[in-house]
């Protein structure tokens, strides 16, 4: 059946037109010598006219569809993890004892219940019960999609009355369920939503993260970072204990507030080469529900690493002799030091440069550079120098740490691209820095107490206590305040400036790579009575710190490193690379391609795209959608005999959890949306009622609209087609 939509206006239009056009073909007819070819012609153009008018009043062709079957109600349960969760007290047409039992349970007592029978009584209704989000055989992979179930009855079945759906209204895949809702009041369907469970949590402590790192260098610590929630009302003080597969163990004394979520992390030294399986796990609380969510698993991989440092410093001051004995008898670490003696020109003999190196591939080598009291004269430092210094950290996830002296040296490079990288504002009223009277200490904030680089104690609990014992300074850096986005570790525990306690030990994130500020020239006076203990573990730490990015994945002749590091199901990788040519120097022209191996086999190719802007550097995405072990294999133009290998874990996390929260606002904006009802549990037994007083579910409609179709366009453009050839063969213009 054709049926049109007109609007005042255009159904106006539209008459006129065909008044007006049928009008011409009138006179056009009788003024015609050939009137029988002429008729025919006006006939094709009022045709034209007429169609194109009906366009205008949108026709669409409707067919009603008048289901022979009793009408359906359809009963939907949520059967998801989070349903076992145990907040559901029974109503009193349920229970009498009014139990608190799972939600599962509770659901399934209200089917079992004599409720449903009026609604087939004498035959009236056709009732079924379907299960939905049912787990699957890998729990960290079921979730709960309450749009797609929802949307499938809509396709499946043809005279539905109503849809009553039991859920605590928590899900985390597929789209909005509000989506399913829009769908359901378009056919005229009411959806009876019924809430299970309780708003408040279970009585629960959970650990929600681990963000450990993906490697560490072996006989060093690493930093294991934790989110761990309390919905309990109190405060409990428990104990984090993280143990590997060997059962060696470290311990954590922590105080968890009531109700919030806490940050903190934890300290383990490698001891072995390879991958090591680590738990991180807290004790049951009294009044805790739920136990199996106090402790998670994660791998970490152990290495022996050569980190390429370069140190470059204008005078052989105190600092810098024993910086550069500290980094020298450091195993782990290949020294170069560069060293512009104003008298002498640059050093010579061991681990010494004659001068800064000149091609990239040179540079590149470089993980961490340290940049002492130096600027930008003709004995220096040169600005283009200072731009491949920049493009190292910046493109090449290199690290920099500015260590100024009381020459003001370091001034000039403001006027360089390094002037970008420095996490701070100096003040340039006093360039050869602030001098003390006695020795000032050094006082942590709250991030460097538990910062790994500021780390000289074996736990958290010691570090501030230790810092505190260090032999102060005498000279400090003329900083005014650290810029934004920088991270202050450490600050002047005597003097204060406009902006507050002067930052001198401060980082910053630049590009892919990291700055390091030390505002202070009296490092090495922390040996005072300990000799080399605290003072060597710093720069270590310091030099492991700032070339962790950039030593994640290296080969020959590519460098890889990922974030996240460690990441979830669901979660998007960005792979950043580093390809270089046959000599070492950044690849110019050519490709890196990524295989990447998923857990259960399957294998994609990714080439990365080049970045023109930066040197040899390569980036890409790819989706995780399992977890387990991803196995990345890496390879540049003319060296695929020469790949990169390396494994990316991904965390399996639950994304379906028991414990948590019903969530009825879910369930109550889709019964609002589809114009049905809320059912609240006490009043379970209105439900019958409600879908009683229903009117019988209207015929189903399917519209076709006819002028947005392509095959009314086609007979159009025949139709004005045909009127123009007869037009010629006619002899009119």
């Amino acid at each position: 059946m054709l049926q049109l939509s007109p609007t005042p206006v255009t159904l106006w239009i539209g008459i006129i037109a065909l008044i007006l056009i049928g009008t011409l073909s009138f006179l056009t007819w009788k003024r015609s010598p050939h009137r029988g070819r002429t008729a025919a012609l006006e006939i094709i153009r009022m045709t034209c006219a007429l169609a194109v008018v009906i366009l205008l009043w949108q026709p669409e062709w409707l067919t009603v569809i008048h289901p022979n079957t009793k009408p359906k109600i359809t009963v939907l349960w949520d059967d998801s993890k989070s349903m076992s969760t145990i907040d559901a007290t029974l109503p009193p047409v349920l229970s009498e004892k009014s139990e608190v039992v799972s939600r599962a349970d509770w659901v399934k007592k209200a089917l079992a219940s004599d409720l449903w029978k009026p609604l087939h009584a004498n035959g009236a209704n056709e009732v079924s019960t379907a299960a939905f989000a049912t787990p699957v055989e890998s729990s960290s992979l079921s979730g709960t999609d309450i749009n797609t179930p929802l949307s499938e009855i809509l396709d499946q079945q043809d005279n539905l009355r109503a849809v009553v759906l039991f859920s605590d209204g928590d899900y985390n895949l597929g789209q909005p369920p509000v989506a399913a809702a829009q769908k359901l009041r378009q056919r005229g369907v009411p959806l009876f939503a019924i809430p299970v469970g309780s708003r408040a949590r279970l009585p629960d402590i959970e650990i929600l993260s681990v963000s450990a790192p993906s490697y560490g260098i072996i006989g060093e610590n690493v930093q294991i970072p934790f989110v761990i929630r309390s919905s309990l009302d109190r405060q409990v003080r428990t104990i984090v204990r993280l143990r590997d597969e060997s059962g060696r163990e470290h311990t954590k004394d922590i105080v968890i507030p009531p109700n919030a979520e806490t940050y903190d992390s934890i300290l383990w030294r490698l001891e072995k080469e390879g991958s090591s399986t680590l738990n991180l796990s807290i004790p049951v609380a009294d009044g805790e529900l739920i136990a199996t969510n106090n402790s998670r698993e994660f791998t970490i991989a152990g290495r022996q690493e050569k980190i390429r440092v370069l140190v470059i410093e204008s005078q052989p001051r105190w600092e810098y002799r024993f910086l550069r004995n500290a980094l020298s008898r450091d195993p782990g670490v290949e020294l170069s030091c560069l060293l512009f003696h104003p008298a002498l020109g640059p050093g010579g003999g061991r681990d010494y440069i004659q001068k800064f190196p000149e091609k990239l591939e040179d540079l590149a080598k470089y993980d961490v550079i340290f940049i002492g009291d130096v600027g930008v004269t003709n004995d220096q430092l040169t600005k283009e120098q200072c731009t491949l210094i920049r493009g190292l950290i910046e493109n090449q996830a290199s690290g920099v740490i500015f260590m100024p002296g009381s020459l003001g040296n370091q001034f000039s490079l403001l006027d360089t691209d390094l002037a970008d990288l420095m996490p701070v504002i100096l003040d340039d009223t006093h360039r050869n820095g602030m001098s003390e009277s006695i020795a000032s200490p050094l006082s942590l904030t709250t991030e460097g107490r538990t910062s790994l680089l500021t780390m000289l104690g074996s736990n958290e609990e010691e570090n501030p206590t230790i810092w505190r014992r260090l032999p102060g300074f005498y000279w400090h850096a003329p900083v005014i305040k650290a810029k934004g986005g920088s991270e202050v570790l450490a600050v002047h525990a005597n003097r204060r400036g406009k902006f507050g306690p002067i930052p001198l030990i401060v980082t910053k994130p630049a590009g892919n790579g990291k700055v390091l500020f030390m505002g202070i020239d009296s490092a090495w006076r922390w040996r005072r009575g300990v000799e080399d203990l605290y003072h060597y573990r710093f720069w270590g730490q310091v030099a492991r710190w700032m070339s962790y990015q950039r030593n994640m994945a290296s080969g020959q002749r590519v460098r890889l490193f990922f974030t996240p590091e460690r990441p979830e199901p669901g979660a998007t990788v960005t792979l950043n690379a580093n390809a270089f040519d046959a000599n070492g120097a950044p690849l110019q022209k050519g490709t890196v391609a990524i295989d990447i191996t998923a857990p259960d086999g399957s294998s994609q190719r990714l080439d990365l795209q080049k970045n023109d802007s930066a040197w040899g550097a390569f980036s890409g995405r790819f989706k995780i959608d399992a977890p387990g072990a991803w196995k990345i294999r890496a390879t540049a133009s003319g060296a695929e005999d020469k790949p990169l290998e390396t494994t990316l874990i991904a965390q399996g996390v639950e994304i379906e959890k028991t414990g948590q929260p019903a969530r009825p606002e879910v369930l109550e904006e889709m019964a609002r949306v589809s114009r049905g009802r809320v059912i609240q549990p006490a009043q379970l037994e209105d439900i019958i009622k409600e879908i009683t007083a229903l009117p019988a579910p209207r015929p189903l409609e399917s519209r076709i609209p006819l002028w947005s179709h392509w095959g009314t366009l086609a007979a159009l453009i025949a139709l004005l087609g045909i009127f123009w050839i007869g037009r010629k063969l006619n002899g009119a213009f």
